[in-house]
């Protein structure tokens, strides 16, 4: 596929629908004096890295990484606060959150999204993440922002509390919510992304133990052996999460993580990750369409690029 006057589009900001869950939940709760969603999506690692987990799963995120894994550090780089609460039974849950919303809207997730049933097709649970800020309770049913495209949705009780005990979500735990943000200092968006730096380092890096399962693979490893598995056969449940989830939000998160780097002075990282951005997002049209060999080629000239944006963030490019 060949890409003209790329050099146009180099860091050009994404602005549109997407799934970042957690990032718009976020903002809801910081409320007016939230930063952009391209600045609490970069403080929260996520941009740097990918990883294939059991050999088998892939997500443009990084090695060993899960949304949890970079809320604290991003709150603490934001400036903010907040206290965390999950496990119990659903009725000391269900207490907990009443007594939560007395005090204004509460942070919820990771919830399973296959029952939240006010989104069209969700029947039944699909292993998938996804966090909502909630409004209201009353006897039989929840007021919520779900940012995946409904404000003031309404969804009966059980299914929430269903939705909420989050048993086929692989981290976190059942019930588990924020409450009680608060700001402790003004950060300016610039600081945020300098702050967030030595973070993407140890991301990129792959440091320290993680509890990954046999085979996964992080980085260049994981695009290379993600191409293989595409080319010799991408079977229905790889490509729908491919092109359902992981090519659009990994697409976003580098786009945006150029944008940072570039607003940081981090001029070379940031054409790394422009490039990161457009090769992630040049995989969706070949992948719908069952070209599966251009998806393939656009993994292995990806593969180097997680080392490139790591060398240039420790030089301070």
């Amino acid at each position: 596929m060949t890409m003209i006057n790329s050099t146009m589009t180099q860091g050009y900001p994404y602005i549109g629908s997407g799934p970042y869950c957690y990032t718009n939940s976020f903002a809801m709760m910081f409320g007016a004096a939230a930063p952009s969603t391209a600045v609490i999506e970069f403080a929260t690692g996520s941009p740097f890295g990918m990883q294939l987990i059991g050999g088998a799963m892939p997500f443009f995120d990084p090695y060993g990484w899960n949304p949890e894994a970079g809320f604290d550090g991003a709150l603490a780089a934001l400036g903010w606060t907040s206290e965390m609460f999950r496990g119990g039974n659903a009725e000391d849950a269900l207490e907990r959150l009443r007594e939560s919303l007395q005090d204004g809207p509460v942070w919820i997730g990771p919830v399973e999204m296959g029952h939240l049933r006010h989104q069209p097709g969700m029947t039944g649970p699909i292993e998938s993440d996804h966090y909502v800020v909630v409004l209201a309770l009353n006897h039989d049913s929840v007021l919520m922002h779900d940012p995946h495209g409904y404000p003031y949705a309404t969804l009966p009780l059980h299914d929430f509390m269903t939705a909420w005990r989050a048993e086929t979500i692989n981290y976190g735990g059942p019930f588990t919510m924020r409450t009680g943000f608060k700001r402790l200092r003004e950060v300016s968006e610039v600081d945020v992304i300098k702050a967030s730096i030595p973070s993407a380092i140890r991301w990129l890096s792959m440091d320290g133990s993680h509890d990954m399962p046999p085979g996964s693979l992080g980085n260049g490893e994981a695009a290379e052996a993600l191409a293989g598995l595409i080319e010799s056969g991408c079977g229905q449940e790889l490509r729908g999460l491919l092109v359902h989830f992981a090519v659009r939000v990994g697409a976003r998160r580098a786009a945006d993580a150029a944008r940072c780097l570039e607003r940081a002075g981090y001029a070379g990282a940031a054409r790394i990750a422009a490039e990161q951005a457009r090769l992630i997002g040049s995989m969706q049209y070949p992948l719908v369409t069952g070209n599966d060999a251009d998806a393939a080629s656009a993994l292995r000239v990806l593969a180097p690029t997680y080392d490139k944006l790591r060398e240039a963030l420790e030089s301070r490019s």
